[in-house]
């Protein structure tokens, strides 16, 4: 009776000719290899520098239309057009924020033309309140004061000039943001099929794994960050109402939008606030509980507790450590978009380390539906 011959070899030469290792190929194979990744990766290159200036727009309208398609949905269910769905619910972020910006651009260029037209009483009030500081009682301080005054005048000056300036650049990164916040919230779906599909099966675990540390670490960041900028020019506001400051608003605005970025925080806006309440009002200890409250509140608690563990709860993937790690090393490192890529980072780490050290061997299927173990060393 005939032996029944085993499938076992008939599959290795299966796999031979589909995975064929660097011994087996040709030289013609080689150089094709050689030259489609020299070309992948200039053209790679070329694209990132082309897109540097707007980057930050393109993440930014990718995790804001990610993060607003539950709302979508909901306009798309009784509106049945994509693109008006996509318009209102961006427009429900957009419109207040544009509301606020000219608002506090108002409000900042009719302080800069007070200040410039009020140089002498202000640095008069400045000195004055100089010489009440035991150490400065008999110093000359007046010239010192009006130079500083000059230069703090002539700053805001530039600053509403240079945001005039930027309206360029602005226009750009606003345009690729819109365009892509509405490519990603409409096709989605879309998109996400197209990325499965060129990956193979055997990594299909991984990019599961991968797909769903960056989903969470992305929302948790994303939502800590927000809710804890939030609470924080809150604070501001509410101080800077209690204290009678001018602009009390408008500084609060200025807060969150600061508290996004590496070094500068709300303490750039306490700081000049306790100074202010300190030389014009004359209030040491409405200015010595701005200081106290914003160091203590906003900047250690809030900052390096509160944000990243809200930031781990909501992820459920990074511990409170590595989250504290990942905001603050990512912000550090890359800037404002560190508040994203420090969490993707070690996201993305989790995710392969989970998956080689859970795993001894990886799953495939060949064309019969058969299961088998390939050694992870030979993937």
């Amino acid at each position: 009776m005939a032996q029944p011959i085993s499938a076992a070899p008939e599959r290795r030469r299966l796999e031979r000719r589909t995975n064929p290792t660097i011994a087996e190929l040709t030289l013609p194979e080689v150089r094709k290899m050689v030259v489609t990744t020299t070309l992948f990766v200039v053209i790679v290159a070329l694209f990132l520098w082309m897109v540097r200036t707007v980057i930050i727009a393109a993440i930014l309208g990718v995790v804001v239309s990610t993060f607003m398609r539950p709302v979508y949905r909901r306009i798309l269910a009784r509106i049945p057009s994509s693109l008006a769905a996509a318009t209102i619910t961006l427009a429900l972020l957009i419109v207040p924020l544009l509301a606020l910006t000219a608002y506090s651009y108002s409000e900042i260029a009719d302080v800069g033309g007070y200040v410039n037209a009020h140089q002498d009483d202000i640095a008069t009030k400045i000195d004055a309140s100089l010489h009440r500081l035991p150490f400065l009682q008999g110093a000359s301080t007046g010239a010192a004061v009006k130079h500083y005054v000059l230069i703090a005048s002539n700053y805001g000056t530039n600053v509403l000039g240079g945001l005039r300036s930027a309206l360029a650049s602005i226009a750009v990164a606003a345009t690729i943001f819109l365009f892509t916040a509405y490519y990603v919230m409409v096709d989605a779906d879309a998109i996400m099929v197209y990325l499965r599909e060129r990956i193979p099966p055997r990594y299909g675990e991984l990019s599961l794994s991968l797909e769903s540390n960056v989903r969470g670490v992305l929302y948790g960041a994303v939502y800590s960050t927000v809710l804890t900028q939030t609470i924080k020019s809150v604070i501001i506001l509410a101080m800077n109402l209690m204290f009678q400051v001018p602009l009390a608003g408008v500084l609060a605005i200025v807060s969150f939008i600061l508290g996004f970025f590496p070094i500068v925080g709300s303490w750039s806006v306490y700081l000049p606030v306790a100074g202010w309440l300190m030389v014009f009002r004359d209030s040491p200890g409405k200015a010595v509980a701005m200081v106290f409250v914003g160091f203590f509140v906003n900047t250690i608690y809030i900052s390096t507790f509160l944000r990243p563990k809200i930031a781990a709860e909501r992820s459920k993937v990074l511990n409170f450590y590595w989250m504290l790690v990942a905001l603050i090393t990512g912000v550090y490192t890359f800037g404002l978009v560190g508040i994203l890529l420090g969490p993707m980072l070690i996201g993305l780490l989790k995710a392969i380390l989970d998956t080689i050290t859970s795993h001894p061997a990886w799953k495939w299927s060949d064309r019969d539906g058969d299961a088998g173990e390939i050694n992870a060393s030979e993937v």
